[in-house]
Order: structure tokens, then sequence, then C-alpha cells
């Protein structure tokens, strides 16, 4: 059987940031490793350093060592164009607030960012179609973000991040701003679209019961992960009760 290669791999990544004549260690030597197709949930307080981890994930931002791989390939000597271009093609990215652009409507929002990489206009709108029509949005292409509900916005936004076919995609809080049944569809459409893409995905969430869902948990606590599979249910809730696990 073949070695399955992680769609991304942190090793030993460290990310120090100077305040004052201080130095501030916020992650403190990270191993993770996400599969194609898999789901993993990244949770820990509020501060903990969710999204400087998905910042130096997605290429962002530079580690202070350690190293990241995707597909196997090491990413350090990588100069400023080759990160944007790999970031480009390889990741897409969904935020907490949609960042929709205002002046277009949602079948253009999903085809711009397939324009800018270069894709004709025929085929970016045939994408963009079956994105949205897979997010339950075949009826709402021409309504523009206005026009739209918080949770069908947020649809558009998953939408967008998967028109340039990434390898990986990041999320930070991608229902944090819906209500609990809107998140839920939200969340069941995007994990369905991850999985009949076959893409991995890393999402921070504070949703318990949406992380219960993904095929695995990651705690970021004290700059270091730990797997929480490795715990049962029954210990899960004592370190939720005791130590402010979200």
């Amino acid at each position: 059987m073949s070695k399955i290669i992680p769609a991304i791999e942190l090793k030993n990544v460290i990310k120090k940031f100077k305040q004052g004549s201080q130095s501030l260690e916020v992650l403190k030597g990270i191993n993770l490793a996400v599969n194609p197709g898999e789901v993993v949930a990244l949770v820990g307080q509020s501060g903990a350093g969710k999204s400087t981890l998905l910042q130096i994930s997605g290429l962002l931002e530079q580690p202070s060592s350690g190293e990241i791989f995707f597909d196997g390939k090491k990413c350090s000597k990588l100069n400023d164009v080759q990160r944007t271009e790999l970031r480009r093609d390889y990741v897409g990215f969904v935020y907490q607030y949609h960042n929709l652009l205002p002046d277009f409507n949602a079948l253009e929002n999903v085809m711009l960012p397939q324009l800018i990489a270069g894709v004709s206009t025929k085929l970016a709108e045939e994408k963009a179609r079956w994105l949205l029509s897979k997010m339950k949005l075949d009826k709402r292409l021409r309504h523009r973000p206005s026009e739209l509900s918080g949770g069908e916005q947020q649809r558009v936004a998953i939408a967008r991040a998967l028109a340039n076919s990434p390898k990986l995609l990041l999320a930070d809080e991608p229902t944090g701003n819906l209500d609990p049944k809107t998140s839920e569809i939200v969340f069941s459409e995007l994990v369905s679209l991850v999985k009949d893409t076959g893409l991995a995905a890393l999402i921070a969430t504070h949703n318990f019961e949406l992380a219960e869902k993904m095929d695995r948990k990651v705690r970021l606590q004290d700059g270091k992960i730990v797997d929480l599979q490795s715990f049962s249910r029954s210990q899960k809730v004592q370190l939720d009760m005791t130590k402010n696990f979200y």
C-alpha cells in the first residue's frame, strides 16, 4: 500500500513575536499533518494562536523556525512570488466575515478568482455555477451580497475559496457569525463539498458540536498541539469545564 502524502504537514513550527525588548513564543514546536479528504477541527482558547497557525499554514506568515510541506514539498526556500503563486493555486481561505465584493453578484464573486488566475470566462462561469449549485445557491446566482442572508453570503465565500480547485482549505471560524441553525446548514454543505472534491480542510472553531462532527479534533494548548482523539468523551468534557476548552 502506497503511503499517503499529507496535503499539508507542519514540522516543529515555532512562531515568536517581538513585544518591546521581549520575545513572545506563540507556537512552540507545532507538528501537524492533514491528509487529502480529511476535515480537522482546530480548537483552543481565544488568544491561543489558532489564527496565527492558520496564517502560517497558508503561507501568509513565515514561521520563526520549522518547516511546512505542501504535498511533501518544502516551502521554506520559496521566494515571495513563488509563495504567492502557491498560495493562489493550492490554498483556499474562508474567514468568519465573508468579505464578498459588494458590487458583484454571487456568480461573479466566485468567477473572479478564476479570471485572475487566467481561466476563460466560459470555464470560470461553469465552475462557479457548479460550486454554487453544490452550496444550494442555484437560484441566488444573480443576487448581490446585500440581497443575501448571512448564511448565503458565507456559502458564496466558501464557493469562492474553492474556485481555483485548491488542495487545502483553511477556515477561521467560518460559522462564528451565524446562528446555530444556519451554522449547521453551512457546515454540512462545507463538509459535503470537501468530501466531494477530496481536498484537505483545517477548520478553527469554537463550536463544540461542529467540532465533534469532523474527522479529527486537535487542540492548540500552551503553544502546542494536543490530539483530542486520544481523549475519551468524559475526559474532554472535564477538560472543557476545567480549562476553558473553547
